[in-house]
């Protein structure tokens, strides 16, 4: 835990923020529809890179993201979810944080998140699951970015599984959550763009590996697009 508040030390974030792009990393992103199993490929993923080069610096974050950038803001993580969900604050909601002197607004949030995120990227050894990852890390070079996706009766299958729904409302947190993920996205790019397969190296079918298999695959593409060899 100390180790990931040393990113909010000023002088150790402005030193990893303001590193060029060839001098950062290694970091994969993973995007992902909802219910492509995206916290246990990272999972898997991890370990199999921790075990291939006889390590433990590799991680995986994503909901980590949230609390740090709360952190930094000094505000509550409900507000950063807040940004994160798309909602927007009620009239009332504003005018107590304002009253309170608490009032954080969506760029502060966004600016929070995009300095948690390039700071973690920049030290390096991380696998980033969603947050806008592979938006805000786009331009470094030693970096993999990966989309999973499955067809939509498997993702719906799965997320009744996992989270005890009927049917009906896995369909609606599949199509709420998708569409959420896609607006945090384009809310990270200088443009906006309809189409956002170019930002990914690499898109797999959850449907067609297995977690194992996925992981592998990404540790495979990872050495052949940053040209790292395996006894290093």
């Amino acid at each position: 835990m100390k180790k990931i508040f040393d990113y909010f030390d000023t002088r150790y974030r402005a030193e990893m923020l303001g590193r060029s792009g060839d001098q950062s990393g290694p970091v994969i992103t993973i995007s992902r529809l909802t219910g492509c199993d995206g916290r246990e490929v990272a999972a898997s993923l991890v370990t199999q890179l921790n075990m291939r080069y006889n390590t433990t610096r590799w991680k995986w974050v994503d909901k980590d993201i949230i609390y740090h950038a709360a952190h930094e803001l000094k505000t509550d993580t409900q507000r950063v979810e807040t940004y994160y969900k798309g909602l927007a604050l009620s009239d009332v909601s504003q005018m107590i944080m304002a009253f309170s002197g608490s009032f954080v607004t969506d760029s502060s949030v966004k600016k929070a998140i995009r300095d948690v995120v390039l700071t973690m990227a920049r030290e390096g050894h991380i696998v980033i699951i969603g947050r806008g990852g592979v938006a805000i890390t786009r331009e470094m070079t030693n970096a993999l970015h990966i989309r999973l996706v499955a067809p939509l009766y498997w993702r719906v299958e799965n997320v009744m599984k996992k989270k005890d729904m009927l049917i009906d409302k896995a369909e609606e947190y599949i199509v709420d959550t998708d569409e959420k993920r896609h607006k945090l996205l384009v809310d990270f790019l200088d443009k906006k763009p309809q189409v956002l397969d170019y930002l990914f190296d690499a898109t797999l079918n959850r449907n067609a590996f297995s977690i194992d298999q996925l992981s592998s695959l990404i540790v495979n593409m990872y050495e052949a697009k940053l040209k790292i060899k395996a006894d290093r």
